[in-house]
């Protein structure tokens, strides 16, 4: 009885399978049989049936049942096949050659119906779509499918979930794909092709598991691992590429001149500029972090940074950034400054040379610009007469010692107010030298390019276009002038009449009103003769004609007064001693050095012209680094200075 069902179902399959519309042969409409005898495509009956006329096949419906013949060469066909043969009746008269067919004789079956081949010229490069050449002839439907390969769509999809015949997937979900099938199999249970899905035991599954997670995990890791080096490489390959850019960078900004020439300090010893990375600095400053941002100008940012010593630093990063080779000149300038080692002068830490334009590091200066304190009067630290009397005599210290003191002759060439600077005693620290722009050499004077600043800039400078060591000293007079008035070199706010601090200035002096710009500070803590001391240089500096302008040495050896605030201050003193003569003369030879502390108020600074002076009671001459001190009995009593008179003044 189960022989007989089963045999049922499987007979109702194959008639179902039968019965399913079939694929077409021949293209459409078109006569697809001539009498019993399937006429497959590229042959066809009638006009533009076949693939061309070789192939073209004439029904002869005077017989019964009709019988195709081969048009070209008048042969009857008993059997085409989609293989690449047609078997065709007696070819005793017939030319075989002719057009596609020729006759083989691996096919022949008999001496009355031999077998022709039709493929060897013609549709071995033809296929449809779903089909390949076989034998460089043939074509056949690709597996999975079914139909005429000569055909452009003559090859279709064979439904196997359809028919249980064409698939193992009998215990299991079969879903239908293009030219196959999927197999999904109960739980517990693993599909093999060309059986079926088979039960698996507990061992096999947690083996077959536990080999699927082996092969994850280790795919995992060397996804992993090829992920790390890869960016390692890429980590590598930027890093050389950077390092590449920073020796261009080096090479050009001038690094290995730099390495070359040592610098001599003060104290005879030499010494290699300190030559800082880009990294060290990008870590001083946070990446150059707004927040440590000090000031802006035309030449460029200053940030504050702290090396890894702990010393805080000023870091100049120069806004543009120019291209091309740095001139030796800018590294004769980074030399020379790197020797200055005056306390009044802003000191040249290092540079760095890896960027692409030099950074320059300096020493920090907390407090600000002189600027700040003269014109945003700040109550915390008040600018008395007696502090902007030291401020002017440590800047025209600073300046002596460039124009005179240093290795060549060194022109700041942007003296004014905003490049002063004051440290944490509120010493003055002349800053700014443009340093990290080329420099130009004018046989043994060294000058940097810098435009200078309107209100400061030497009249005679936009004349000849020329910058002498006159120049500073009229903007050294300019900023006398802005200590003594507490005004700005040019405002917004005067009359269209007002020509400038420095004219206007001259102008009250010749009228005799200097008093009415005086700042009221200076009036209330200076004494008039000290003013006028002080208002006769300043005019001097700024006289139009270079020529009659002193020299920042003889301005420095000017007599200082009094100073009035009680802070120690130390100095090296060079003390020649011996006897006087009746006219004042010192008759000695010898010379020694010692420290002294001086407590400003008991000390009244003089004339640096080795003015002859008792010193304590005895006769001998003390020279204390650009101002001669002495104790005086009486500390009121006013010193006659330079030439000058105090003219009276309401």
């Amino acid at each position: 009885m189960v022989f007989h069902l089963v045999l049922g179902t499987m007979l109702f399959l194959w008639l179902t399978k039968a019965s399913a519309e079939p694929v077409s042969l021949v293209k459409p409409n078109c006569q697809d049989k001539c009498g019993n005898i399937t006429i497959p495509y590229p042959f066809g009956i009638g006009t533009n049936c076949s693939a061309n006329e070789t192939f073209m096949i004439t029904c002869n419906t005077s017989f019964n049942p009709a019988k195709p013949f081969i048009t070209s060469i008048n042969m009857e066909v008993l059997e085409i096949s989609l293989r690449g043969t047609v078997r065709v009746v007696n070819p005793q008269d017939a030319n075989l050659s002719r057009g596609s067919l020729s006759f083989s004789d691996s096919y022949g079956d008999g001496r009355f119906m031999p077998v022709l081949d039709w493929t060897n010229r013609t549709y071995g490069s033809s296929c449809g779509t779903n089909a390949f050449c076989i034998y460089d002839s043939a074509c056949v439907c690709n597996k999975g499918y079914e139909g005429n390969p000569y055909l452009p769509d003559g090859c279709q999809d064979v439904d196997e979930c359809a028919f249980p015949f064409d698939n193992s997937c009998s215990a299991g979900t079969c879903e239908n794909r293009p030219g196959s099938y999927n197999c999904s199999c109960p739980s517990g249970h693993r599909f093999l092709p060309g059986y079926g899905c088979y039960q698996v035991d507990v061992d096999e599954g947690n083996s077959i598991k536990a080999r699927i997670a082996i092969i994850g995990i280790g795919l995992g890791l060397a996804l992993i691992v090829l992920l790390a080096g890869t960016c390692h490489l890429c980590k590598v390959v930027k890093r050389r590429k950077k390092r590449k850019l920073k020796e261009k960078f080096f090479k050009r900004n001038g690094g290995l001149l730099v390495r070359r020439r040592p610098t001599t300090g003060e104290d005879g010893n030499v010494d290699r500029i300190k030559l800082f990375t880009s990294k060290e600095l990008e870590k001083a400053t946070n990446h150059y972090n707004k927040k440590r941002i000090l000031g802006q100008g035309g030449n460029g940012t200053v940030y504050r940074g702290m090396l890894t010593d702990g010393r805080n630093v000023a870091v100049k990063k120069p806004k543009l950034e120019t291209e091309g080779k740095v001139d030796e000149h800018f590294i004769n300038e980074v030399v020379i400054l790197s020797q200055i080692n005056h306390r009044n002068v802003v000191k040249l830490h290092g540079c760095c040379l890896e960027s692409k334009v030099p950074l320059l590091v300096y020493e920090y200066i907390p407090n600000g610009t002189l600027f700040k304190y003269i014109h945003e009067h700040n109550e915390e630290f008040p600018l008395s007469w007696d502090v902007r009397l030291r401020i002017a005599t440590e800047v025209a210290g600073a300046l002596a010692y460039l124009h005179s003191g240093a290795p060549l002759p060194i022109y700041h060439r942007d003296i004014k107010s905003t490049n002063i600077l004051l440290d944490d005693k509120y010493r003055a620290k002349v800053a700014d030298f443009g340093t990290s722009r080329s420099v130009a050499i004018d046989q043994t004077h060294l000058t940097t390019r810098i435009q200078g600043t309107f209100g400061y800039l030497d009249p005679e400078y936009f004349q000849s276009s020329q910058f002498t060591e006159k120049s500073d000293v009229y903007s050294f007079g300019v900023v006398l002038i802005e200590l003594l008035t507490g005004e700005k070199p040019i405002s917004s706010t005067q009359s269209e009449e007002w020509r400038g601090l420095a004219a206007h200035f001259v102008s009250e002096m010749e009228d005799n009103r200097l008093s009415s710009i005086l700042d009221a500070r200076v009036v209330e803590g200076g004494e008039e003769d000290e003013i006028m001391v002080v208002a006769g240089l300043a005019k001097r500096c700024i006289n139009n004609n270079g020529i009659q302008r002193p020299t920042m040495r003889k301005l420095h050896e000017v007599p200082a007064v009094k100073q009035r605030n009680e802070e120690r201050v130390d100095y090296s003193v060079a003390v020649q001693f011996g006897p006087l003569d009746t006219s004042g003369t010192s008759t000695g030879s010898g010379t020694a050095n010692i420290p002294v502390t001086c407590i400003q108020g008991e000390v009244m600074a003089m004339e640096v012209s080795l003015l002859l002076l008792p010193f304590a009671g005895s006769k001998t001459i003390v020279a204390i680094d650009g101002i001669i001190a002495g104790k005086r009995e009486k500390k009121k009593e006013k010193i006659r200075a330079g030439g000058f008179q105090p003219s009276t003044h309401n």
